[in-house]
């Protein structure tokens, strides 16, 4: 059948090169008949398409008998109006039907004569036309149709109503993921916020997150290193928050970018903590319950990756893990509800409750005990790292009293461990600090009027005129800061200091260098975006939870559901389950 379209296409191209025109004399007689030369074109082209006469001569008189139907129907429609459109119906055997009508019904009336005559629903079938859809309230003549249009007819799966919910739907889905990506947005936004923060700000006004061992201790990591540490853990905690909501397709993401951040961290530091095997389990759990087949083999990766992790942090021996029979699975771990209401009773939550059960083998007594000495522990570790805290705050007063910014003073402070001695050293040794200012108001130095009773303060100590000028301009009249920097340098500013001959000042040569991720993230320009940051570091905070063993606290009620059902596909099953108790691993302290 294909072959014989291609030699009718052939020869129809060869007839119009050849301007031969099959319908009228000598190949078309007055009765309509073929003529006499039409011997002659089925030898000529039969030898050309090297094919047998008859089949060639069929050919031709195909083509000769559809081109004088065609001129009858050119002849029909001058003189009556009555136009043929050719159908091309779906699925159907002769898909090519003709159709006669005039050209000024419109295209509502069309359609249902097509869908009458062909048994089709009028609302489920488009009609093109010239590569347009019909308009149905428009005639045929307005559209453009001529006589001998093609008319392609295409039946949907669904009528126009049908389409319309579906197209509702698919903007309620993409107004959804819109939301989801906004979502993602401030989650990145906040963690970043948090994640430049340093702990030497006030604990009282300003939120931040620390990083903390399984007691709550905090850990001493590398900035850089830290701050991948927090966008990896956070992500991972606000994956984790909608997990417990059973909202896995919108979870999904959220670890996804948690893993990406944990591979910015050190393998050394990832060698030593559970966290990222602990998420490793999570995509993959992700994965099972969102029923993705084509993530298997990405989930075999992980669970090699979670695998080698935890072999890493408890010893190729697994002297910190233990075997449990899927049978016994639920029963070693499930908790009995009248123990949790009886720890209830004296106060402590379910969630305390039901993490210490399970590290006492469900002795009621012995994990009241537990959660007591929990509590105690990290009451009194937080006592120790807020009175830390507050003893950084206090030694940031200090040097802003000696007229140092609170940056500078930050900054010093961290870079000494705290040492306020080390840190008024630190100052004076990096000049770019000096140029620190907490006035938003401020000059430029070169603009900045200095009086003549300062310099003669400075001279009086020693300085010479032009030095003490000098520094009195660089830091805007602050004779405290002047006087120690100059004594500090031999009695001169050092070049990093000294106004530039254009007279631009130092500061603002360095203002893009000094500005920090943390200002850009933690600043605003209106009260809009400092609301904005405010909200997006809330949200962070709603998801990390109080207890540093959340991600051991299961209610097994999926994990129940799902044995049972694989359990009866299989008989005997055995798995490896890690005992979490004990286990390494850095967690959040939202203060």
């Amino acid at each position: 059948m294909a072959q014989k379209k291609y030699l009718i296409a052939k020869l129809t191209s060869y007839l119009r090169e050849e301007k031969i025109q099959l319908w009228k004399p000598p190949y078309t007689n007055e009765k309509k008949e073929a003529g006499k030369e039409m011997k002659d074109l089925v030898q000529k082209y039969s030898s050309k398409l090297n094919i047998n006469e008859n089949d060639t001569e069929n050919m031709l008189e195909e083509i000769r008998c559809k081109a004088i139907e065609r001129g009858t129907g050119n002849e029909n429609f001058k003189v009556t109006g009555i136009a043929r459109l050719d159908i091309y119906l779906p699925r159907r055997k002769s898909r090519k039907i003709p159709l006669e009508t005039n050209l000024f019904i419109t295209g509502k009336e069309l359609r249902s004569q097509i869908a009458q005559e062909h048994a089709l629903k009028e609302n489920a079938i488009k009609i093109i036309i010239n590569k347009k859809q019909l308009d149905l309230g428009k005639t045929l003549e307005d559209q453009g149709v001529t006589h001998n249009a093609k008319v392609m007819v295409l039946q949907l799966e669904q009528s126009d109503e049908e389409t319309k919910r579906k197209v509702q739907e698919e903007e309620l889905q993409c107004k959804k993921e819109k939301e989801i990506n906004d979502k993602m947005q401030r989650t990145k936004k906040g963690l970043e916020i948090l994640a430049e923060r340093e702990e030497y700000l006030d604990p009282d006004s300003v939120p931040y997150l620390d990083i903390a061992n399984q007691t709550g201790r905090s850990i001493e990591i590398p900035p850089q290193a830290k701050k991948a540490l927090v966008l990896a853990m956070g992500y991972h905690e606000k994956g984790r928050a909608l997990m417990k909501k059973k909202e896995y397709e919108i979870a999904l993401p959220y670890l996804l970018d948690a893993d990406k951040h944990f591979c910015e961290c050190s393998t050394e530091l990832l060698n030593t903590v559970d966290n990222y095997a602990v998420l490793q389990l999570d995509i993959v759990w992700c994965y099972f319950r969102l029923e993705q087949l084509d993530c298997l083999d990405d989930a075999e990766k992980k669970l090699s990756t979670a695998h080698r992790c935890f072999q890493r942090c408890y010893g190729e021996n697994h002297e910190r893990l233990i075997d449990i029979k899927a049978s016994r699975l639920y029963e070693e771990l499930s908790i009995d509800p009248d123990k949790v209401y009886r720890l209830s009773l004296l106060g402590f939550s379910e969630q305390e409750a039901r993490l210490a059960l399970r590290a006492c083998h469900g002795n009621v007594e012995h994990a009241a005990n537990l959660i007591t000495n929990r509590r105690e522990e990290k009451a009194q570790i937080r006592r120790e790292e807020r009175a830390k805290r507050r003893q950084r705050l206090e030694d940031v007063n200090t040097l802003k009293s000696m007229g140092y910014s609170e940056r500078a003073a930050q900054v010093a402070l961290h870079n000494t461990q705290g040492n306020l001695d080390q840190a008024f050293k630190f100052i004076l040794d990096n000049p770019e600090l000096l140029l620190e200012d907490d006035d938003d108001d401020s000059v430029a130095m070169d603009q900045f009027q200095v009086s003549q009773e300062s310099i003669d303060h400075l001279m009086y100590m020693g300085f010479s005129r032009e030095s003490a000028e000098q520094a009195l301009k660089v830091f805007k009249g602050n004779i405290h800061v002047a006087s120690q920097t100059l004594a500090h340098y031999g009695g001169v500013l050092p070049a990093s200091l000294l106004l530039s001959p254009e007279g631009s000042s130092p500061s603002e040569e360095s203002s893009s260098s000094k500005d920090s991720p943390t200002e850009s993230a933690g600043s605003s320009s209106s009260p809009t975006d400092e609301d904005m940051e405010t909200d997006a570091v809330n949200e962070i905070l709603e998801d990390i939870p109080e207890h540093e063993e959340d991600y051991l606290d299961l209610t097994l009620e999926e994990e129940e559901q799902i044995i049972h059902e694989y359990l009866s596909y299989i008989q005997v099953c055995g798995v490896r389950l890690m005992d979490f108790m004990g286990s390494t691993r850095f967690s959040f302290m939202s203060c």
